[in-house]
């Protein structure tokens, strides 16, 4: 979904309260994807393998995975802006906060359900976060920097994911039916809430 697809608020202040309040979602989403144990979205189940690898907290290697991706966008001539660089920094300490917070749940029917507030959640961050117009976040610009390439959306997408999938998983990162829900839910519900909370 492009940033254009949102409208933007004109205030400066409630920009910015939409970017970081949509970065706390974010990260609050990822954190109850994790937490689940039932499979994280592709580029989590990476961010857990290094983790797991390195002796990091997620949101460390989410916060370093941001920065190194940021280092591709040179040769794809992509801009951050002030939305990127937040990004960068405050998913990842927002992450860590919320994972130190939420209980594990136990019970099958406690994990399923902070899947689908997962998903839910994180969709919805994604919109107040592109709402706020203050530039892409670092993995959105490496995947429309390879679009400027040639690519389709789709195809560069697919390829991103795809790769962070399997790396992930060879590293030990948890993937299941959570991965397969994300992956296949988080599109339309984006697409839905973009509709029913229009941002004016």
């Amino acid at each position: 979904m492009s940033e254009t697809t949102v409208p933007r608020p004109r205030s400066f202040p409630v920009r910015l309260l939409r970017l970081y309040g949509g970065l706390a979602m974010y990260g609050l989403g990822l954190a109850l994807q994790v937490e689940s144990g039932l499979g994280n979205g592709p580029w989590d189940v990476f961010h857990q393998g290094v983790a797991l690898k390195l002796g990091l907290t997620i949101g460390t290697v989410i916060i370093l995975a941001g920065a190194l991706v940021m280092l591709l966008w040179i040769p794809l001539k992509q801009r951050p802006g002030l939305g990127t660089i937040s990004n960068v920094v405050f998913v990842g300490l927002f992450a860590d906060a919320a994972l130190y917070l939420l209980p594990t749940p136990d019970l099958l029917a406690v994990q399923i359900v902070y899947v689908g507030l997962a998903v839910t959640t994180v969709a919805f961050a994604t919109l107040f976060y592109i709402g706020a117009g203050m530039g892409a976040g670092p993995r959105d610009g490496l995947m429309t920097g390879l679009v400027r390439l040639g690519l389709s959306v789709r195809v560069a997408r697919l390829v991103i994911e795809v790769t962070m999938l399997a790396a992930g998983a060879l590293l030990g990162g948890t993937v299941g039916l959570g991965t397969l829900v994300f992956a296949l839910a988080i599109g339309p519900l984006v697409q839905l809430f973009t509709r029913w909370f229009p941002l004016t």
